[in-house]
């Protein structure tokens, strides 16, 4: 009988691309922003702190501001260069629960014109500003689409003429911006004077030509509402408390002592390294449709590590049967105590799961529904999982779709059952609406988390290379559909797992050939893809706070070593802006923000 007779048919996919989006650009911020999104987010929270602990009243005095701006400058001990940026925070966060009280469609959104890509863009001007012609080229179609879906003015213009003329009229009672620190000094004067709500997310350039911003945070003010109870949560803190519980001592205390070698090795493994994106899920869940002063009840703790117990366990089996020999920078399970013994840690984990969700004092309906979606999230993983097995027994080229399918199948199920588990502990999810949503949002987050990896696995070692480890991958699908002649035998070779290829040689082929920037333009795709599916949700907790989420899995973890030539860049351009620190001399706090 011939190889291709023996072939299994390939099952039909019903995955569609998302449409395009505006594509990501990065560059340098000025010397006087700081240069990651790490530290910019941490100033961020540590300007929340210090506006709750000391609670100004808006609108805040010009000398007042800058003694605050000074104050946490020192405490928090960054750059004196910054001053301007955390003023700007600063004043953001006094206004912030006021214009979350502010309906949307009393409000404006400012945007500039130099946020388009200037040699591209073909929208013309009037004398209100932009007038966009959704060619979907730069971020400021996808803002100016939702904000207007959401009631709000939208200008993309700057001058201070046009926003007093517009706050005279008495028709706009918010204002968000986005703009340079520069052009703050002009246009919120009027904003301070008339004590009209007004939140600004600072360019990360002022040159105006091609100009990028922290998109999240300007989503964020956008979708700000007083209707969504969870708006003041700290995502950051809820997450350190979720990780806190697995701990030896804690696991301990919430589901017992460990009893024998086996659940021994077994919580062992429960404590290792992790990301707990899904016990963090399902309780950020249950907190948005529970309330933000409800307490955690010690039940929704064990539910939250039976979900962590099914990815665990699933990780696991993964390693055995992809030939893994190290995870999260130690040796797999398999590899430490053998085949057998990890295969049954793996059986008792899953049972252990199962135990915690049927030991909740919930209704009897509630539990059942969890264990129903436990059951169907497990179903679905394995198909997908089995999916790549069978590839694996007689390896043959796969298309970008069929590698998203698999994306799909493995990943998104994990994520929804974490929401759903949430969802139903809270008494809610058993609303057509709210599983429809976490079923589609669940996929996109999936599909993207799973891009996420591939791109994030470039430069990695050869025990955890999907190159090395001859996986399926979907920047390897896009390289093979764009590869022709010597490439494409490369990219067949790897396909049939013939290739003898260095990994080295594969990642230069792959940004030859654009895989790298195709893969990126799909992750920001199906990021968008899951805000989208927000849409119809009317809880607006749940759908603010899932918002929030997204930024925050994709925001937390750099990815590295896709593009060596812009990390080097990257470096020269933060050395460049250090030395210019020690030149410049101390700039003072905006006089007018």
């Amino acid at each position: 009988m011939s190889t291709e007779s023996q072939r299994q048919p390939v099952p039909p996919i019903s995955l569609s691309l998302p449409k395009p989006v505006a594509p990501p650009r990065f560059r340098q911020p000025k010397k006087n922003i700081p240069q990651t999104i790490e530290e910019r987010t941490a100033i961020l929270h540590a300007v929340r702190n210090y506006v709750a602990e000391f609670c100004p009243t808006p609108p805040v005095p010009l000398a007042e501001l800058g003694e605050h701006a000074d104050r946490l400058v020192q405490r928090i001990g960054c750059a004196a260069i910054y001053r301007d940026y955390v003023g700007v925070l600063i004043n953001n966060e006094l206004w912030r629960e006021q214009l979350a009280a502010v309906p949307f469609e009393r409000r404006l959104l400012l945007m500039p014109k130099c946020l388009r890509l200037e040699s591209k863009c073909p929208a013309p001007f009037d004398e209100f500003g932009l007038l966009c012609k959704q060619c979907g080229q730069c971020s400021i179609q996808d803002l100016q689409n939702e904000a207007e879906r959401l009631g709000y003015a939208v200008l993309v213009a700057e001058g201070s003429a046009i926003v007093m003329s517009l706050i005279q009229t008495g028709q706009i009672e918010a204002i968000v911006g986005i703009s340079c620190l520069s052009v703050l000094e002009r246009s919120f004067p009027y904003m301070e004077a008339a004590a009209i709500p007004g939140v600004a997310v600072p360019l990360l350039q002022d040159d105006c030509i091609d100009t990028t911003v922290d998109l999240d945070w300007v989503w964020d003010y956008i979708h700000l509402t007083a209707d969504d109870a969870t708006r003041r949560l700290d995502l950051g803190t809820l997450r350190s408390e979720v990780d806190s519980w697995f701990s030896s001592e804690s696991l301990t205390a919430l589901i017992g002592p460990a009893e024998g070698e086996t659940e021994r090795i077994a919580r062992e493994w429960l404590t290792r390294a992790g990301k707990r994106w899904r016990p963090f899920l399902a309780v950020a869940a249950w907190r948005a449709l529970a309330g933000p002063n409800a307490i955690l009840p010690d039940d929704l703790k064990r539910a939250a590590i039976a979900v962590e117990c099914f990815h665990k366990a699933s990780l696991i089996h993964d390693d055995i049967e992809d030939g893994d020999a190290t995870r999260y920078g130690e040796k797999t399970l398999h590899e430490e105590h053998g085949i057998p013994v990890a295969l049954n840690i793996g059986d008792l984990l899953i049972g252990e799961g199962y135990r915690l969700l049927g030991a909740c004092e919930i209704s009897a309906e509630q539990r059942a529904a969890m264990m129903l979606v436990a059951a169907e999230g497990q179903r679905e993983l394995s198909r997908g999982q089995g999916a790549e097995l069978v590839w694996a027994r007689q390896p043959d080229v796969l298309t970008s779709l069929q590698v998203l399918d698999i994306f799909k199948k493995k990943t998104a199920p994990a994520f929804e059952v974490a929401l759903r588990v949430g969802a139903l502990f809270a008494g809610v999810e058993t609303h057509d609406e709210v599983r429809d949503v976490l079923h589609a949002y669940s996929e996109a987050l999936g599909i993207a988390y799973q891009i996420r990896d591939d791109l994030a696995d470039l430069g990695q070692t050869a025990d955890t290379s999907d190159i090395a480890g001859l996986r399926p991958s979907l920047l390897l699908a896009t390289a093979h559909e764009r590869a022709e002649c010597e490439h494409r035998k490369i990219t067949s070779a790897l396909w049939s797992r013939t290739s003898t290829a260095g990994i080295t040689k594969v990642e230069q082929l792959y940004r030859d050939l654009g895989a790298v920037e195709r893969c990126t333009d799909l992750l920001e795709r199906y990021k968008e893809q899951a805000i989208q599916s927000l849409r119809e949700l009317e809880n607006p907790s749940l759908k603010g706070l899932l918002r929030r989420v997204l930024g925050k899995i994709f925001n937390d973890t750099e990815i590295k070593g896709w593009c060596k030539e812009f990390e080097a860049k990257n470096l020269l351009g933060i050395a460049a802006n250090e030395t210019a620190l020690e030149k410049t001399p101390e700039p003072r706090v905006l006089s007018t923000v």
